[in-house]
């Protein structure tokens, strides 16, 4: 018994949508039947119980897929503005000084949290829910010279989840861009980052 309750637990939006959808698949029929019987528009009907079903759940759903979709192609992107080389090349003989701190969070500031990479460079973590109807997440990183203050590197990227609804929504959970602008996929960009942030913490 305790194996099945679990299980429904763990299946919970999977059930939810599946009752939505019988629900539907019930409920639109009937208002048909019902609007052929008592001479009323079969369509008006069939459309206005399906969106009663279909709104109260789903009305974020599109939004979401939409605002996602247009910031991934307008704002998604890697950039390197500095190069290890050139860094070097600029500051010779520092890095071989630097000690890596392996990431320790030397400061915490509203939505972003920095990591203390090295005596020289911070690594910055900013992430935003950029609109207070639909769970749009901006997820920024950047490569910081904390004593000339210049950016080396920056990652933007979007995902999508709904912290309200604890997972049901899960249609709503997008990972991360499928293919930011520089025709390259998200997780190859994530890779060129981490490589980039080990280069620069002396960890390589």
């Amino acid at each position: 018994m305790k194996d099945i309750l679990g299980l429904l637990m763990l299946s919970w939006p999977l059930v939810l949508l599946v009752l939505i959808v019988l629900a539907m698949l019930i409920a639109v029929p009937l208002a048909i039947r019902y609007a052929r019987k008592s001479g009323r528009n079969k369509w008006a009907w069939g459309i206005g119980v399906f969106l009663l079903i279909f709104l109260p759940v789903f009305w974020d759903w599109i939004p979401t897929v939409l605002m996602h979709k247009y910031y991934c192609s307008t704002e998604a992107g890697f950039w390197v503005y500095k190069t290890l080389d050139q860094w070097k090349a600029e500051n010779p003989g520092v890095m071989e000084k630097l000690v890596a701190n392996r990431g320790v969070v030397s400061q915490q500031e509203g939505d972003t949290v920095t990591y203390s990479l090295n005596q020289r460079i911070n690594w910055n973590v900013t992430r935003q829910q950029i609109s207070p109807w639909l769970p749009v997440n901006r997820h920024e990183q950047s490569l910081f010279d904390k004593e000339t203050n210049q950016i080396l590197a920056r990652s933007v990227d979007f995902g999508s989840h709904d912290r309200n609804w604890d997972g049901l929504k899960f249609w709503l959970n997008i990972k991360r861009c499928d293919a930011p602008f520089q025709n390259n996929d998200s997780l190859e960009l994530r890779k060129q980052f981490a490589e980039l942030l080990r280069e620069f913490a002396g960890d390589k």
